[in-house]
C-alpha cells in the first residue's frame, strides 16, 4: 500500500538522496535548478510516496512566475522534479504523485502549472502542453518542445514573450 505525505514532513537529506539515485548528484547544473534558485517549494503541492515505510517518490512544485519585457509578472507553479526510486520506475508511482498533486492545484495552485518535460507523457495523461509557450525563455539551454504549461484552478497561462524565473 501506498501512502502519500507531504513533503514538508520528510527529512531533507532522504528527498536529496532520492534525487540523487532518479536524476544523479550532477543534476544541479540543469536550467529547471536556475529556474527555482533561492525559493522553497509548496508545501501544499510537494508530495512523498512510502510504501512499507520506505521513501520511493517525491513530487516537488516551485512558485515561479513569467516576466513580461513590460515588467508584468504573472505567477506560475513549476512542476517537478517528480522523482522515483531506479528500482520501482514504471511501477505508476510517478504518475500517482502527479495526479495527487494535480487534485491539490486544482483547489490549492496561486497560478498556472508549468513545467520540462516530455510532451507525449505529460501531454497524454495531464493536459500539458507546449501551446502557450513559445515565446517563454528559460535561464539555460532547454528543448521548446519539452516547455510545457497548464491551465489550473482558474488561472490561466501567461501569453506571449517572458522570461520564467523565481518569484
Amino acid at each position: 500500500m501506498v501512502e502519500l505525505l507531504p513533503l514538508s514532513n520528510i527529512e531533507p537529506q532522504a528527498v536529496e538522496a532520492l534525487l540523487d539515485a532518479a536524476f544523479g548528484t550532477d543534476r544541479f547544473g540543469r536550467t529547471a535548478y536556475r529556474i527555482r534558485e533561492g525559493v522553497d517549494a509548496v508545501p501544499s503541492l510537494s508530495f512523498a510516496a512510502f510504501v512499507d515505510g520506505v521513501l520511493i517518490g517525491t513530487i516537488q512544485c516551485w512558485p515561479v512566475a513569467h516576466r513580461a519585457a513590460d515588467g508584468t509578472a504573472t505567477p506560475l507553479v513549476m512542476v517537478g522534479p517528480v522523482a522515483v526510486r531506479p528500482e520501482v520506475q514504471r511501477g505508476g508511482y510517478g504518475r500517482m504523485l502527479m495526479t495527487h498533486m494535480l487534485n491539490a492545484a486544482e483547489t490549492g495552485a496561486d497560478g498556472a502549472l508549468m513545467m520540462i518535460g516530455d510532451p507525449e507523457y505529460y501531454g497524454r495523461f495531464f493536459g500539458f502542453d507546449a501551446d502557450a509557450t513559445g515565446e517563454w525563455e528559460l535561464p539555460g539551454p532547454f528543448e521548446k518542445r519539452r516547455l510545457l504549461a497548464r491551465a489550473v484552478n482558474g488561472h490561466d497561462l501567461p501569453a506571449g514573450a517572458g522570461m520564467i524565473g523565481p518569484r
